[in-house]
């Protein structure tokens, strides 16, 4: 990364101005740069964690001076008479007086949307490379993060063997279902999941709050004809909404819908929440999609409601074109994870035709496999260096 060439103090003494040897330049408040002083009396050494709090920073901060040395900023703040530096790089990659000309929609830089083109192959992990080696488990784990779908092949065709592999990154969401369950036909079934019936692709539990982030779904038998597993990605299916119909996709993003899921008589779980979400400037966060858990909508005011359903409508059409999806067939220990906030996922129907199908799913939450990623990533620049 190219280096500072200058500094300049403005706005008296309230700003700094920035410029880079590559031409950026980027503008920094006096408050916000004591906030995030690096110095071992602002941030614990061990954690990184602020040892002080905003109102122990005077509300006159000012710059007293700035200068530039080895690649660094140093400033002085008054009137505490205290001086920090920060790291060029650091300083880029933290600016915020950027031109955010964004559409409303739009997803981090570090993810890739998908299509029925998509070759599941190169999200596929192997069973022992990734429980032995740092770099495969990161590779893998980096696919989750970049597509929102991986998939593990050579397992334990064994009972419980997808608790181990949500241990690769963090731990179990229980449920009223359990720590797992299992995914195969009951007679009076809790959830059409029990059942042969082919399922839409689909998010799974929207009626809860917080959504469980991660879903693990694992082989153990599928000798039956049919039972073919489908994902789609959400975020692609979402965009082509927006691309299509602005404001439908504003519609379905503005207004809440209601889920709610009553299995037995012990459980009833009811949610509020955007089928499409998006965060305060925009970018697509979520999307909440279940025919089967979507309750009556109410929050839609009475003059959109036919445009939200048509919206709502072609979603699904979306969704359920063959174009999006991307379909295979799980054998015995092998499994696969979504993102259940972006990747939905889906089967054909299987039942009649002899043979069985029996898989175990499971929760997790995304923070702790980014955490985990996370990691495994600063580990590797650091053995580069």
């Amino acid at each position: 990364m190219t280096g500072l060439s200058s500094a300049e103090v403005t706005d008296g003494s309230d700003v700094v101005k920035l410029m880079w040897s590559d031409g950026f330049t980027a503008r920094f408040h006096a408050v916000w740069l004591r906030d995030n002083a690096l110095d071992p009396a602002t941030r614990s050494a061990s954690n990184a964690q602020r040892l002080i709090t905003l109102s122990d920073i005077p509300a006159g901060t000012k710059i007293v001076d700035a200068s530039i040395a080895d690649g660094a900023l140093t400033v002085g703040f008054a009137p505490e008479d205290k001086q920090v530096e920060f790291p060029s790089d650091w300083l880029r990659a933290n600016a915020y007086d950027v031109q955010a000309d964004r559409a409303p929609g739009w997803i981090s830089p570090g993810l890739e949307t998908w299509d029925s083109e998509f070759d599941v192959a190169r999200v596929t992990g192997a069973h022992a490379e990734v429980f032995e080696a740092d770099a495969a488990l990161r590779d893998w784990l980096s696919a989750v993060r970049c597509h929102g779908v991986a998939k593990l092949t050579g397992g334990p065709a064994e009972s419980g063997a997808l608790l181990d592999v949500a241990a690769l990154f963090g731990y179990v969401r229980e449920t009223n279902y359990g720590r797992w369950f299992e995914v195969r036909t009951e007679v009076n079934p809790a959830n059409l999941a029990y059942t042969g019936l082919g399922l839409q692709a689909h998010t799974d539990n929207p009626y809860r709050d917080p959504v469980p982030t991660l879903q693990i779904l694992y082989c153990l038998e599928n000798s039956a004809a049919g039972g073919d597993s489908q994902v789609v990605d959400g975020f692609a299916a979402a965009h082509r909404l927006r691309d299509e119909d602005p404001h439908g996709f504003d519609l379905l993003a503005r207004h809440c819908a209601r889920f709610e899921y009553r299995g037995t008589g012990d459980v009833h779980l009811v949610s509020r929440k955007p089928m499409i979400e998006l965060s305060p400037d925009g970018e697509l966060t979520a999307l909440r999609f279940n025919n089967r858990s979507t309750a009556a909508i109410t929050d839609v005011p009475f003059d959109d409601m036919a445009d939200y359903y048509a919206a709502y409508r072609r979603l699904g059409e979306i969704i359920d074109d063959p174009g999006m999806a991307v379909s295979f067939k799980l054998e015995p220990g092998e499994c696969f994870i979504v993102d259940n906030t972006r990747v939905l996922h889906g089967r054909t129907g299987y039942g009649d035709s002899g043979g069985s199908r029996w898989l175990q799913g499971c929760y997790a939450d995304r923070d702790g496999l980014l955490s985990t990623l996370s990691v495994l990533e600063n580990n590797a620049v650091a053995n580069v260096a």
